[in-house]
């Protein structure tokens, strides 16, 4: 499993593959998001409040996802930071 990590605003990103999704968590002040997609990569983004809760939203693009993670962080999506490995979830 590789794991990578960002911080920037007061956001830490952290993106990681389990067996069965690439995921990328975002914390800010204690509110979190989860974008989450197949391991293979070929299925919509899932938008989900933590990890392990209940999918929110699908979406194609990766662009709003972020904008929906950015809505339950209470931030703006440009903020969020992105680590590298993660920028190409998404369609």
């Amino acid at each position: 499993m590789s794991e990578q990590e960002a911080t920037a605003n007061g956001i830490s990103a952290r993106y990681y593959v389990t067996d069965s999704e690439r995921v990328l968590e975002f914390d800010r002040d204690g509110r979190t998001a989860a974008i989450a997609q197949n391991i293979d990569g070929y299925a919509m983004l899932k938008v989900r409040p933590t990890v392990d809760g209940d999918e929110l939203e699908r979406y194609y693009g990766f662009d709003m996802a972020l904008d929906h993670a950015a809505e339950l962080l209470g931030t703006s999506p440009h903020d969020l930071p992105v680590p590298e490995d993660a920028a190409d979830m998404g369609m």
